[in-house]
Order: structure tokens, then C-alpha cells, then sequence
């Protein structure tokens, strides 16, 4: 991670738990929901965004700086590749949800997240994404490796703790 000090407690960009899953909590709002009170669908992507954005912010990373170009990370930012989502119930009005998120994968340009959001517990959306890494020219352009580095030890922590 960045030379940032590591946050594990709780804040308003979740926290990582102790097997390196990251945690965004967030609440379900009128705006998220249709007339019946029922989370609209392209919803769950915007919280599963916040949260991957959140995930990087612990770790030391601000997406508006990567995109300015600030620091050892020059002018860099990420699109999703390929998405696939799973719905299995759905999120109402005034809900408390958790979005969990793990890295799966680490590549030279991209990288992939797990992500699951959660009702006390209970999944009601899996969201599995391909991000790529790009450049202003919206290029695809290898992880810097600040960023790389950082990836790299959350993931080997989460894999190190995954129950057998």
C-alpha cells in the first residue's frame, strides 16, 4: 500500500477486515429504489463502484490524483472490462447493505475484484469485474506499480486466509 497509514477501523470508506476483505457499509435511499420501494437493478453497480472506490482510497490511492497524474502514479485510471452480476434477492428502502470486495486477479493492465453486497448477512447481489487499467488517451497501460505492489499484498493476504 501506499505510504498512506493503513485504516482498518471503521470509516466512511468501510474498513478491511482481518482476512483482507474490504467492507463498505451504505444505506438504501429513496433515490436507489423504484416506485415499489425495491433497489433499481443498475443500482447495485453504483455500490459496488463506491465500494471499490472506497478500497482504494484505504489504500493510499485517490482516483482523482491517479487520473492527474500525482505522485509515483502517473495519469492513470480504471474501466471495467467485463461485468457479470447475479441478483439473488432483492434490497428494499431504509436497508442497511455490505459491500464486500476480494481481488481475484492481478495481471499487467487489469486486475479482477469478487464483489458481494450483503443484507444482514444474506447475499443478494455477486458482482464479479475485470477492470482495466488506462491511460488519458483511454489506452491500456500496465498497473503502476505503487498500485501493483499494493494489489499484490491484499490479494496474497486474502488468499492466505480463505478457508480451506
Amino acid at each position: 500500500m501506499s505510504d498512506a497509514a493503513p485504516i482498518s477501523a471503521p470509516s466512511l470508506s468501510g474498513w478491511f477486515a482481518a482476512d483482507g476483505t474490504h467492507r463498505y457499509p451504505l444505506r438504501v435511499y429513496y433515490e436507489d429504489t423504484d416506485a415499489g420501494g425495491i433497489v433499481y437493478h443498475a443500482n447495485y453497480l453504483r455500490f459496488a463502484e463506491r465500494a471499490r472506490t472506497e478500497m482504494l482510497t484505504l489504500m493510499g490511492f485517490r482516483q482523482a490524483e491517479m487520473a492527474a497524474g500525482s505522485g509515483d502514479v502517473t495519469g492513470v485510471s480504471f474501466a471495467v472490462r467485463r461485468l457479470t452480476i447475479d441478483f439473488d434477492a432483492p434490497a428494499k428502502l431504509e436497508d442497511t447493505l455490505e459491500v464486500e470486495t476480494r481481488m481475484v486477479d492481478i495481471r499487467g493492465a487489469s486486475f479482477a475484484v469478487a464483489q458481494a453486497i450483503r443484507r444482514d448477512g444474506r447475499v443478494l447481489a455477486r458482482a464479479d469485474l475485470q477492470l482495466v487499467t488506462i491511460n488519458r488517451a483511454g489506452r491500456a497501460v500496465r498497473l503502476p506499480e505503487p498500485v501493483r505492489t499494493a494489489m499484490e499484498t491484499l490479494h496474497a493476504k486474502q488468499k492466505s486466509l480463505q478457508p480451506a
